[in-house]
């Protein structure tokens, strides 16, 4: 198996071994979480909030409203909260094995993540980031994550990134948790920066490349996840559809502040809820 993370991630995976979960998911085949002919549908979740430095208060109740509903629609799912920087890597790596076989493969973080000379970061809870070239060693490359997923030929991924708040870690200074002032240094962007969904995936970004996502303090859910939760459950919605309706209700509530924004290389249709006729068949 070929590992293309530095140093401190491969020190964490060389100790990792498969979970029995992973391994009877991974022998199991296509139909192993249901009845002959029903399709493999995998999804990971993992919502970060309590950060050392940017507390968010909806990653993890966004993460476990998507992890009920996604196990309520027929997923095999692995919920994952407030997670360190070994705990994400592991549980990608975990992933993207016990995963590779399914029909459908989802993948929804919600927490911080920014954007360094064009790559994105997901942050885990543990880092501490005094300086930009920190970065690609104390956080998950999401591009790595994508690239693992987009060498599948089998099934389609959907990847769902709630990640645009604000950084952090920009700004003049900022205090730590053992009361030292920090400086962050490096003129990080705003936001996510875009990507190009790999061929059978989609990736959807709370909001445009550069924008930076609302969090939601007044309410449990982000406004995002929010809208997502909802038009998850209509029947027969393909998932290109399903993103178009969460970006106009986003936009609207924000008064276009936040755009919701996919980049899709789908060759195929899906839907999270199957329509009356079955399949993606709206009203049909």
């Amino acid at each position: 198996m070929r590992i293309t993370r530095r140093r401190l991630c491969a020190a964490v995976l060389a100790g990792l071994s498969v979970p029995a979960w992973a391994a009877q998911a991974t022998l199991a085949g296509p139909t192993a979480s249901g009845p002959a002919g029903a399709e493999h549908k995998a999804a990971l979740v993992i919502g970060n909030g309590a950060y050392r430095i940017g507390v968010l208060k909806n990653p993890v109740n966004d993460a476990q409203a998507v992890a009920a509903s996604l196990r309520e629609l027929g997923f095999e799912v692995v919920l994952r909260e407030n997670a360190s920087l070994r705990d994400m890597i592991e549980a990608f790596r975990e992933f993207s094995l016990a995963a590779r076989t399914a029909h459908v493969r989802v993948v929804f973080y919600a927490g911080h993540g920014l954007q360094v000379k064009g790559r994105n970061y997901l942050l885990p809870v543990d880092t501490e980031i005094r300086a930009e070239d920190e970065v690609p060693a104390k956080s998950a490359d999401l591009n790595e994550l994508l690239d693992r997923l987009g060498a599948m030929q089998h099934g389609i991924n959907i990847v769902i990134l709630d990640a645009c708040r604000n950084n952090p870690f920009s700004g003049a200074e900022i205090l730590g948790p053992d009361g030292r002032r920090l400086k962050f240094r490096g003129a990080t962007p705003s936001g996510l920066a875009p990507v190009e969904a790999p061929l059978g995936s989609m990736v959807a970004f709370s909001t445009a490349p550069g924008g930076v996502a609302l969090d939601n303090p007044n309410e449990k859910n982000s406004l995002y996840t929010k809208h997502l939760l909802g038009f998850m459950q209509s029947p027969g919605l393909p998932v290109e559809m399903l993103f178009k309706q969460v970006r106009l209700s986003v936009a609207r509530e924000t008064g276009r502040v936040q755009v919701p924004w996919e980049s899709s290389s789908l060759t195929g249709d899906f839907c999270f809820r199957q329509g009356p006729q079955g399949g993606c068949s709206i009203g049909r």
